[in-house]
């Protein structure tokens, strides 16, 4: 009875002894690496320090070594069974150990989930019809492989990098129509990888791609560049892979991390997603793809082409208001503005890709440069006016010119003497060709003032003989009076008649080119602005 009453005591002291040993240590420690720390839970788990995992190392528990962690881990992976939360290494290790890379996770297909983040646009250029951006890639498909929820996780989700996912099945998604394309490494590479409890995998990229763009400059520089991004799976048509856009209401399936996406030259406008079936000799693939709307910021070329040729055209309209007599100064104003528009729009044009088609910008410079030619033309004609009154006034001098006889005296023009026979001998020819060379009549009526507007006639034609005189006025006299007077008074007032017709040009110019200036600009911002 006594022995029995010893083994009694001795039984109960046992179990005493184990329960305040669980009570204070839990029921089995349970070892977890986060960041070179160890942790023993479930419920009085913490986190141990450097210090204490040096003091611990070598103790059962604890992995002293490579061979005795694999060993440690084999008895783990047991315990996952007695509802103790397992950790993230030991989920790895028993998802990946008999896991098939080759093999798609469902034979029936796998729907991946594509969705895009654009964190920045870097450059749209013109010249290569292109357009380069960074931006966030995320696919998300479930693999029955890789699910661990009946392992009693410590966590809810297992945060991995890019060694693991080279382990797993992926649906290996390529940019078909990019130029160019990389992850970006900065400084290692930028491939996130989660996994769920129910076999969801979460993958995200950082890559900077390069696309093409499509580009129209007929109405350029008021033009708008769309560019193009399309994705597919390289290797599974849509009977093993069904890549489609993220469909939620509350996240998009492209977002911009930024407000509003701003280059010096273009402005985000408008982005847009969409999927396409596209059939090849191989199957169907599902393409996806994100399309952007840049529109042209025209401010630079408002300032650099628009506002100096509105200042060309209107110095190129101050040579109207020279006149016909400063036809050098009026040449050169016109010449300098031609060639100020001519090296304007070549600087323009430059920086422009060649096309075969009309752009905005050259209706406009090709129009000012009309312009400025109208107005050279309209000098042009000026100047032939100014030189053709210039030789008829030179002729008309020169038909005014005395002009000698064979005696060697002096006979005036035809219009004189007619003009002096005219106001002066109302009695006819005959009576004054019958005059002697010292008519005094004639005298009297050289020093009228009739004369005055003319070239006096010398004391020489009396000198003349009578039939000289005869056939002299003969000549002049076979044209009518009305004629006679005619002639007379356009040589006294061929000064004001002739600039009377260039000035009218001028002033007509100078209505007119303002007026069909104004018209054009109506129209063309009319057009292209709408």
């Amino acid at each position: 009875m006594i022995i029995l009453l010893k083994k009694l005591s001795i039984i109960i002291l046992i179990f005493f002894l184990i329960l305040i040993s669980t009570f204070i240590y839990g029921i089995y420690p349970q070892f977890e690496q986060v960041n070179d720390h160890y942790t023993y839970g479930p419920k009085k788990s913490y986190h141990q320090d450097e210090f204490n995992f040096q003091n611990n190392k070598g103790k059962k528990g604890i992995y002293s070594s490579s061979e005795e962690n694999k060993n440690m881990d084999n008895d783990m992976i047991e315990v996952i069974d007695a509802g103790v939360c397992t950790s993230d290494k030991i989920i790895i290790e028993k998802l990946l150990n008999s896991y098939k890379t080759f093999k798609t996770p469902s034979e029936i297909g796998v729907d991946v989930t594509l969705e895009v983040w654009v964190q920045e646009v870097n450059a749209v250029h013109e010249i290569t019809s292109d357009f380069d951006m960074d931006i966030y890639v995320t696919e998300i498909w479930n693999d029955e492989a890789l699910k661990y929820d009946h392992m009693n996780p410590c966590k809810y989700n297992l945060s991995l990098n890019n060694e693991v996912l080279e382990q797993i099945w992926k649906p290996n998604t390529v940019f078909i129509n990019s130029k160019a394309a990389h992850i970006h490494r900065s400084p290692f590479l930028n491939v996130f990888l989660m996994i769920y409890p129910n076999g969801t995998v979460w993958v995200n990229y950082r890559v900077q791609v390069k696309g093409p763009c499509f580009n129209t400059f007929q109405q350029f520089p008021f033009d708008k560049t769309k560019c193009h991004l399309t994705l597919e799976s390289f290797n599974y048509n849509n009977q093993e892979v069904n890549m489609k856009w993220l469909d939620s209401t509350s996240t998009p399936a492209l977002l911009l991390l930024k407000e509003k996406i701003e280059l010096p030259d273009f402005v985000l406008t408008n982005y847009s997603t969409h999927l396409e079936e596209v059939n090849y000799p191989a199957g169907t693939w599902n393409e996806l793809t994100m399309s952007f709307v840049f529109s042209r910021r025209y401010g630079w070329y408002i300032l650099q082409a628009y506002i100096p040729t509105y200042l060309t055209i209107f110095i190129s309209w101050i040579s109207f208001c020279l006149g016909a007599k400063m036809i050098p100064a009026r040449t050169m104003l016109g010449v300098n503005s031609l060639l100020a528009l001519t090296f304007q729009f070549g600087n323009i044009m430059r920086n422009l890709p060649r096309v075969a088609y009309v752009k905005a910008l050259d209706v406009w410079m090709l129009s000012c440069l009309s312009f400025v030619f109208c107005s050279l033309l309209e000098l042009a004609i000026i100047g032939g006016m100014a030189s053709s009154n210039e030789k008829q006034a030179n002729l008309r001098l020169k038909q005014n010119v005395p002009l000698s006889n064979n005696n060697g005296n002096v006979i005036h023009s035809p219009r004189i003497c007619s003009h002096v026979i005219k106001q002066d001998s109302p009695h006819g020819i005959k009576k004054y060709g019958t005059q002697g060379s010292g008519d005094p009549r004639l005298k009297g009526k050289h020093e009228s003032s009739h004369l005055r507007y003319t070239s006096s006639v010398p004391e020489v034609y009396s000198n003349m003989s009578p039939i000289e005189r005869t056939l002299l006025l003969e000549t002049s006299l076979k044209k009518p009076k009305n004629e006679l007077y005619r002639s007379i008074r356009n040589y006294f007032i061929f000064e004001e008649t002739n600039y009377w017709n260039t000035d009218a040009i001028d002033q007509l110019s100078i209505m007119g080119f303002p007026l069909l200036f104004v018209l054009f600009n109506i129209i063309y911002w009319g057009y292209y602005l709408s």
